[in-house]
């Protein structure tokens, strides 16, 4: 009898405990170890440079000349150049390969706000031209191009891109050339950037493009909502990308996966793929995290879990039009929790602008295989919208156990919007659109992939 009695007991208590066996695994589970940061036998200061950390003292000279000094001393398991606490202004530089840059507690890195001192690069050829004006485009602050096995990390010291000067050319009209970034790599691999604060970008914060084995894991990157296009962290037309135990508050998408621009991003063809977002808070007056629109060479095998998005405009989106080309599949959003933003998830077919009159009518985007499950969101001013091409609707999209409440006592009376677009919706609140099939026998059949 005892025995008997247990069996159901067992049962219970399985139940009970496995949600917290699978938070548990979520918060166990990390992706950091595509990219370690490596420990280095050599340590040099940018003091031994000539390095001033007044604030005054531009030290541009001194950072380029520790770099190229660890590059070609070729030290074996590479060299690491710490930056002690102070504030050290200083003009763009390129890192070398197995090289570490460590920002020491109470260091900052200050880039220089004199335009002058920023060099002009080639546009990226995924994209044809900068990203906002023809020609040529800024240099990075801190970048590199064909590197392996770099790091930059520290004891939360500080990389301050003044972008404030960026911003208001921007604003005035007055840019000559696309808006520098704060960190992009280039055909790189093994990149690690870890517990440093990024602030106020002149434009993109951290843009690994054509890149493999990345992390982005213990960062802080922060701009004011007002400060146009500073993304935080947008893995571009790269493989093996893992963002992770991050906080991002930005002007623009949070996170933003990228693949190129229309007719450019075609031609070069490289897409983004393998892309973990895991245990990352973010605020934007954009998107917490998004896909695209720039993504013509294509998005796959995407995983988004257990992320917060408070004070936002949309909290996922997913987004292209016609003229892109390329695809987003295989797309999984489980965990993503939602606090006062305005549109809980939008997947749209009509968003993003164009580099030139050249794109083609014809280059269609499919959005395929995108899976939306375990979203609860309060202060959802609108559930979202699912909104795709004519005559090319997004296939098998489905919404899985997502309840979004707006901040009335009503819950919300927002329904959502939904055209050119199948696939299957189980558990969800508001009722999603008639497009979405509400069996279980419809979601399995949609919903495999």
């Amino acid at each position: 009898m005892w025995r008997g009695s247990l069996v159901p007991a067992v049962v219970l208590l399985l139940c009970a405990l496995a949600p917290l066996q699978h938070a548990a695994a979520a918060a166990a589970a990390t992706c950091a170890g595509v990219a370690p940061a490596r420990r280095r036998p050599e340590v040099i200061s940018i003091k031994d440079f000539g390095g001033v950390g007044d604030g005054r003292a531009v030290n541009t000279r001194a950072f380029r000349a520790a770099v190229y000094t660890i590059q070609h001393r070729r030290r074996r398991g590479g060299t690491e150049l710490r930056v002690p606490a102070g504030r050290w202004l200083t003009g763009g530089f390129n890192l070398s390969s197995h090289m570490t840059l460590f920002l020491d507690r109470g260091a900052v890195l200050v880039a220089t706000r004199d335009a002058r001192r920023w060099p002009l690069v080639d546009p990226l050829p995924s994209y044809g031209r900068g990203r906002e004006m023809p020609g040529p485009r800024y240099a990075s602050f801190i970048g590199g191009d064909g590197l392996r096995d770099v790091v930059i990390t520290g004891d939360k010291g500080v990389i301050d891109g003044q972008g404030e000067v960026w911003w208001n050319m921007w604003r005035r009209r007055t840019l000559q050339h696309t808006r520098p970034n704060l960190i992009e790599f280039m055909h790189s691999t093994g990149i690690h950037i870890s517990n440093i604060i990024l602030k106020n970008s002149p434009f993109w914060n951290i843009h690994p493009v054509y890149c493999e084995n990345v992390v982005v894991t213990n960062m802080m990157i922060l701009a004011p909502h007002d400060s146009p296009n500073t993304d935080g962290v947008d893995p571009d037309s790269s493989t093996n990308v893992c963002i992770e135990d991050s906080y991002i508050s930005t002007g623009d998408d949070a996170v933003a996966i990228k693949s190129g621009w229309d007719e450019y991003g075609i031609a070069y063809g490289r897409p983004s793929s393998g892309i973990t977002i895991r245990r990352v808070r973010s605020s934007s007056p954009f998107s917490g995290i998004a896909i695209g629109s720039e993504a013509s060479g294509g998005v796959r095998d995407v995983l988004i879990q257990d992320c917060s998005v408070f004070d936002s405009g949309y909290g996922i989106h997913i987004k292209t039009t016609t003229g892109r080309g390329g695809y987003i599949r295989n797309v999984t959003v489980d965990g993503v929790r939602l606090t006062r933003v305005r549109s809980g998830v939008r997947i749209a077919g009509d968003a993003g602008d164009h580099p030139d009159g050249r794109f083609s009518s014809l280059a269609v985007p499919t959005v395929d295989g995108v899976r939306i499950r375990n979203v609860w969101g309060v202060g959802v001013r609108e559930p979202g919208s699912l909104e795709g091409i004519r005559n090319s609707p997004f296939t098998r999209i489905c919404l899985d156990n997502v309840k979004l409440f707006g901040g009335g006592s009503g819950g919300g009376g927002a329904a959502w919007r939904c055209r050119d677009v199948q696939g299957a919706a189980l558990g969800v609140h508001p009722w999603p659109c008639a497009e979405l099939a509400a069996s279980a026998v419809a979601a399995a059949g949609s919903c495999v992939y």
